[in-house]
């Protein structure tokens, strides 16, 4: 979930900031869990912990009253990057084909390359969509089950399907968030809060 800043409030120093610091930290453990010693269910465990703590930072951000600006850039940023990382160990891995992450990285890429000019219109970035909200969610449900599926037995049988289904929403709903974003920009961009430099 992200952090929904209150006007003129630029905390830094909050639970729920020190929370996504926390998943920060964990991207590349789980990275190097995923490719190093092949230590799934340890990575699995990072993967579970960041979502329970992603969960749980904006459930804090509400009740303690600590919504920030940096936590509204640090939660999405933690999502994207726990994605990426998860999409480039399921390719070396060969987990998944490397034109499926190459999809999911360059929406993020084009979405990442209109930002400026959003700036430059005097915009920061928009809100997270539900659609957004949605694609991330089948996709980190989706990762845990891919790799679940990659070994023998009756558990790794029903993964499979699952894990197939979750990446396939997950994959058509972030490519179709990325086009509302898109939309998004391109309708503020005409209409500038100031002149672009």
């Amino acid at each position: 979930m992200s952090d929904t800043p209150v006007a003129g409030v630029d905390r830094i120093w909050t639970v729920p900031n020190a929370l996504s610091v926390l998943r920060l930290f964990g991207v590349p453990l789980f990275l190097w869990l995923l490719l190093g010693p092949h230590a799934d269910g340890w990575a699995l465990v990072v993967l579970a912990v960041s979502g329970f703590t992603d969960w749980l930072d904006g459930v804090l951000a509400r009740l303690l009253k600590q919504t920030s600006r940096i936590g509204a850039l640090l939660d999405p940023l933690a999502d994207r990057l726990y994605i990426l990382a998860t999409l480039v160990g399921l390719v070396l891995r060969h987990v998944i084909p490397w034109w499926l992450a190459a999809i999911v990285v360059g929406r993020d890429v084009i979405v990442g390359l209109a930002l400026p000019r959003l700036r430059r219109a005097g915009y920061g970035p928009p809100e997270v969509h539900y659609l957004g909200k949605a694609a991330t969610f089948c996709l980190l449900y989706a990762f845990p089950l891919l790799l679940l599926g990659t070994y023998h037995g009756t558990t790794a049988e029903i993964a499979r399907p699952l894990a197939w289904a979750f990446t396939g929403w997950g994959t058509a709903l972030y490519v179709w968030s990325g086009a509302v974003y898109l939309r998004q920009i391109a309708e503020l961009v005409r209409n500038p809060v100031r002149s672009p430099a």
